[in-house]
């Protein structure tokens, strides 16, 4: 009986030692919650704060193109215009068209655009 009651004892203590750091593991979880939300509120408005800028630095399809054909006087072919993008066919001819409709190029000739 008294081996018994000894080991129960011992089990009832350890049993009080785990509840313990489980506790100490649940506040700290907790506090990690916490942080994390406060962390992703702070990425949030940092983000926010820095898509405009990204915005200025990065140049569009339609802003390259009309770049190169602004800056010649005699007009780009629609191979210069690959050479100096490095952009495929059919993206070339999108932002000829768009930027046609937009009323910001003329066709020269056949395969030649200028600045209106």
């Amino acid at each position: 009986m008294n081996k018994t009651s000894d080991q129960l004892n011992k089990i009832s203590n350890s049993l009080v030692a785990l509840s313990k750091q489980v506790d100490k593991i649940s506040k700290q979880i907790l506090k990690l919650k916490d942080t994390k939300t406060v962390l992703k509120k702070a990425v949030k408005s940092s983000v926010k704060k820095k898509a405009p800028a990204k915005a200025e630095t990065q140049l569009t399809v339609l802003d390259s193109v009309f770049d190169i054909i602004k800056r010649s006087k005699k007009g780009v072919t629609i191979a210069k215009l690959k050479e100096k993008t490095r952009l495929e066919s059919r993206q070339i001819s999108n932002a000829l068209y768009k930027l046609a409709k937009k009323d910001k190029i003329v066709s020269k000739d056949r395969g030649s655009y200028v600045k209106k």
